[in-house]
């Protein structure tokens, strides 16, 4: 039934047409009119009014020729034949249908002049009729009038629809094209945030490995040597990394000299969203372990932008911050009351304070450690953040 339907849909309209060509054709050869020529005219007749009609086929590669055809060689006929036309119903659908079809081309002044066609065209052809009145000179030219209006209205009605879609599709591109800028700008800032954590290991390495190299012997040239090398390449590593650093930060960038935050400094995050309107209670479970540094950093984020998703987007008065600590994993939970309708259209992105780009942020830090992120709405209302990172993830 499905493809039955589908075919009718693409191909109905071919079939209307091919069956009003069969029967203007049956009824022209079984005309008993005594006026109908014969011969070579009858012939002409016949074949001239079957293509007439068959030439809406081509509507969809001619929107405007194939209906005007129809027009102009029914109005052609006339001339030749008096009640060809008038007679034929089969050719009263497909003047009908090639008035509305000429409505709906797409350029305004073919349309027009399609308009024109079939009103002229009415009008010989009433005028050719042997038994028209003055009555049918109105009323006829009246009704394809009415038929080209329909396709007319047809058309604007299309072209409100396809300009919607298409501004639906730009606004998509668009929001793609946001969302991969602000992925980007997420990596970036999550790099530079990074670099001061490594850094800091790779100079302490360097530093003891600098202090093990004076402390050893002369007479262990062998592995002194081994030592100067791994301090060079430390030393080489960290100049790199500045480099790519200045790379990445945009001129407008200030250097960051405050200490990189970590959940130690959780507490002092609470206390500023408390001021700023939402009340956030926070619950440690487990025991508390030391976090590799570039982990505790990311851990931070994704609270911080979560609550900020939350003041800023949720309207939720409460939150709840659950800091789950296992054996080999780091689970992370965000959860407020607010309305979930507004939230889970906002929550993709809004921006933390710290200028991250919300759940888009959040996603990244995951994703970096090798980690599971789930966010929505909540079942009980609200919006949910949950976030498992493994302690040996991204490694």
């Amino acid at each position: 039934m499905s493809r039955a339907r589908a075919f009718l849909t693409r191909h109905g309209l071919d079939l209307l047409v091919v069956a009003t060509a069969v029967v203007t054709a049956v009824g022209t050869l079984l005309r008993d009119d005594l006026e109908h020529p014969s011969g070579p005219l009858f012939v002409l007749g016949l074949v001239g009014i079957t293509s007439s009609v068959l030439a809406l086929l081509a509507r969809r590669r001619f929107p405007f020729a194939a209906p005007a055809t129809t027009w102009l060689v029914c109005t052609a006929l006339s001339f030749v034949d008096a009640q060809l036309i008038v007679n034929g119903a089969g050719i009263l659908v497909a003047g009908m249908g090639a008035a509305v079809l000429l409505g709906t081309v797409r350029n305004a002044s073919l349309s027009r002049i399609g308009l024109i066609i079939a009103l002229g065209g009415s009008l010989a052809v009433v005028r050719n009729g042997p038994d028209s009145t003055a009555d049918d000179m109105i009323s006829v030219p009246v009704m394809f009038a009415l038929g080209w209006l329909v396709g007319w209205s047809l058309r604007e009605r299309t072209q409100r629809t396809e300009a919607a879609e298409e501004r639906a599709r730009l606004a998509e591109l668009q929001r793609e094209a946001a969302a991969r800028v602000a992925v980007a700008e997420e990596r970036g800032r999550i790099a530079r945030e990074l670099h001061d954590v490594v850094a800091h290991a790779v100079s302490v390495i360097v530093l003891q490995v600098g202090a093990v190299r004076h402390r050893m012997p002369e007479s262990a040239a062998a592995d002194r040597e081994a030592l100067r090398n791994v301090e060079e390449a430390g030393r080489t590593a960290l100049t790199e990394m500045r480099r790519l650093l200045a790379a990445m930060r945009d001129d407008d960038d200030a250097p960051e000299l405050a200490p990189t935050p970590g959940l130690d400094d959780l507490d002092r995050l609470v206390r500023d969203v408390r001021a700023a309107g939402l009340d956030v209670r926070v619950e440690v479970r487990g025991n508390p372990v030391a976090l590799p540094r570039g982990l505790d950093l990311s851990a931070y984020r994704i609270v911080q932008e979560a609550l900020t998703n939350s003041l800023k987007h949720s309207g939720a008065g409460v939150a709840q911050v659950v800091v789950a600590y296992g054996p080999d994993e780091l689970g992370l939970q965000v959860l407020d009351h607010g309305r979930d309708g507004a939230r889970a259209r906002v929550g993709g992105s809004g921006s933390g304070s710290g200028g991250g780009h919300g759940l888009a942020g959040i996603r990244e830090r995951v994703k970096l450690f090798d980690g599971d992120l789930d966010a929505g709405p909540a079942p009980g209302g609200g919006f949910l953040v949950r976030a498992r990172l493994p302690l040996g993830g991204g490694s």
